[in-house]
């Protein structure tokens, strides 16, 4: 091993600033404050949304309760007028006299059930359309809220 030689300084004769231990603590405490703040406001967004969210689930499941129940009666109402119907053509099977009217009463009942049952398939299906569209609206809406804040963040 070789020894280097020559002139050397200590290090206590070197020129050095002095150190300010307060700096790094006023430093260390911005930094926390910092991170404080933009941890309320992710809290305060988040809170929001939650807030909105549920408003919108409780919205959408009373709209389903409503518009169940408008199927429902729309379901019972077709029921009790195919029911009405259905007696009314035995009624009229009883009282017929040949079987030529028979035939003749048979066939006017089954052509006026089939373009009854058309219609009633055509109000049920605009009625759960409309309640597809009723029940799924709050949350469309709340989604499209958040992304709009989204977009407005970034």
């Amino acid at each position: 091993m070789s020894k280097i030689t020559g002139n050397t300084e200590t290090i206590e004769n070197a020129g050095s600033p002095a150190f300010d231990p307060s700096k790094p603590v006023e430093q260390v405490r911005a930094v926390a404050e910092q991170g404080l703040e933009r941890s309320k406001e992710a809290f305060s967004k988040l809170s929001s949304g939650a807030e909105t969210t549920q408003k919108a689930f409780e919205s959408t499941f009373e709209m389903a309760k409503t518009t169940s129940n408008e199927v429902s009666q729309q379901m019972i109402a077709s029921l009790r007028a195919n029911a009405e119907a259905g007696f009314t053509h035995l009624e009229a099977l009883v009282a017929v006299k040949s079987p030529s009217e028979f035939l003749e009463v048979q066939i006017a009942f089954v052509h006026k059930q089939i373009e009854k049952s058309a219609e009633q398939a055509k109000v049920l299906q605009s009625l759960m359309l409309r309640a597809t569209e009723d029940v799924s609206k709050p949350i469309k809406d709340a989604f499209e809220m958040a992304l709009k804040e989204l977009k407005a963040a970034a």
